[in-house]
């Protein structure tokens, strides 16, 4: 399986390289009001309405939120979420971008505690363990039905 892997918070974490449609320097968000701390707002992304979620914020990192470095950047990744019709985008706002590599699906370390539902299981990178995260997860299901309306209109409309 080949994956991408970025850092957040000095941590490693990845994400199944399919997902990925682009991976983009950091961009300008329109804040959306009364959505949890981790939601940078929305981009325009090729015409369409993305969400921005800022992965230090999400992850409850003590430093918060990501940005501000030449390195950040934002990885466009379409997934299609459960109990939703059609496939939707999000951008996920990274440290930075390490690499994309090929991780033997039989190189597993360990599963994940279960206890957080965005989190996957870990695999070896190389000589580095890495947290795979589980993009389907990263939102509750509510705020993902209505960042799907948002993201489904086209800029402009």
């Amino acid at each position: 399986m080949h994956i991408l892997a970025f850092t957040v918070a000095g941590q490693p974490y990845a994400i199944p390289a399919r997902t990925v449609v682009e991976v983009l320097p950091l961009v300008p968000a329109r804040p959306l009001p009364l959505l949890p701390d981790y939601m940078a707002g929305v981009f325009t992304y090729r015409g369409r309405m993305v969400p921005l979620v800022d992965l230090a914020s999400r992850f409850g990192a003590a430093a918060g939120r990501t940005g501000g470095r030449l390195s950040t950047r934002v990885i466009v990744v379409e997934f299609a979420p459960g109990g939703l019709a059609g496939a939707m985008r999000l951008g996920l706002v990274a440290d930075d971008v390490i690499s994309i590599e090929e991780a033997a699906e039989t190189d597993p370390v360990a599963p994940s505690s279960g206890t957080v539902p965005f989190l996957g299981r870990l695999v070896r990178l190389g000589g580095t363990t890495v947290q795979m995260v589980v993009v389907e997860r990263l939102l509750p299901d509510d705020l993902l039905a209505g960042l799907a309306t948002v993201a489904s209109g086209a800029v402009g409309t």
